[in-house]
């Protein structure tokens, strides 16, 4: 920028008292301030305009670039999910085929219902209600209920 010492400073002020002279020389000097105060503000939005230009541009290539990988991305997963169904389908078709083939020679048991089996009954109901109950939950051997049930020996 312009380098502007003191004695430079007194300089233009004596030229200035001179030509405008010492009645005007208030008012220039105050219509002078206000316009370098403008300048200084239109500066600093230009700058801040240029700045904020600058971010933008960097937004859009850090968002190219995002969206980018995104689509590299989108697109691996598309191929992966493509051949997932294509070796699913193969495999399917190999299963089918294989039980066709074998379907002549080999018996295919028939369902048959478990029928009513109190274990699974008993397994059903709810803990609170075999406490209530007096269901035994946990299996003892013989030799253990007899110990714990044995009668108490008086001396």
């Amino acid at each position: 920028m312009i380098d502007i010492g003191l004695s430079k400073m007194a300089l233009i002020g004596v030229v200035a008292l001179i030509v405008v002279g010492p009645e005007k020389l208030p008012r220039v000097a105050r219509t002078v301030g206000t316009l370098l105060g403008k300048a200084q503000r239109y500066v600093a939005d230009v700058k801040s305009e240029v700045n904020r230009s600058m971010e933008l541009d960097e937004l859009r290539k850090m968002k190219d670039t995002v969206e980018g990988a995104a689509r590299d991305v989108e697109q691996s997963i598309h191929t992966s999910a493509e051949e997932f169904q294509r070796n699913l389908t193969q495999a399917t078709d190999d299963a089918h085929a294989a039980y066709l083939a074998g379907a002549e020679s080999a018996v295919v048991p028939a369902y048959r219902n478990p029928g009513k089996n109190w274990r699974l009954k008993r397994g059903a109901m709810p803990q609170w209600y075999k406490s209530r109950a007096g269901v035994r939950t946990k299996a003892q051997s013989g030799a253990a209920r007899v110990a714990r049930y044995r009668p108490q020996k008086f001396h």
